[in-house]
């Protein structure tokens, strides 16, 4: 299995779980550094979302994590700010945008 693969099926579940009611009036970059895959950025406007590969030039916020941490956080098996205060996930940037995760994508 090559690199890069579990982060698009990751993404291909975010997609189908995007609340788009949630992400009206939004207008931000959320960007994933990943420690086992490639990075990708999460491009969201007035309820629209663009999954992009990459790095954003200007990214809302910066999460460094795992793919296998973000899985966790996204099914609700991790908490997002154990995650950030054991080190399993650094922010920056407007790090209070990193907890509106959640509710774009809300666990099936």
């Amino acid at each position: 299995m090559t690199q890069g693969i579990p982060t698009m099926s990751t993404f291909d579940k975010l997609h189908a779980r995007f609340d788009a009611q949630a992400a009206q009036g939004m207008d931000d970059i959320f960007q994933f550094h990943f420690s086992d895959a490639e990075d990708h950025y999460l491009k969201i406007q007035d309820g629209e979302l663009e999954i992009c590969a990459g790095e954003h030039e200007d990214p809302s916020v910066s999460l460094s994590l795992s793919t296998e941490t973000l899985k966790g956080i996204m099914s609700g098996e991790v908490n997002g700010m154990t995650a950030f205060m054991t080190g399993k996930l650094k922010a920056s940037g407007n790090v209070m945008l990193a907890t509106k995760l959640t509710s774009l994508f809300p666990a099936g």
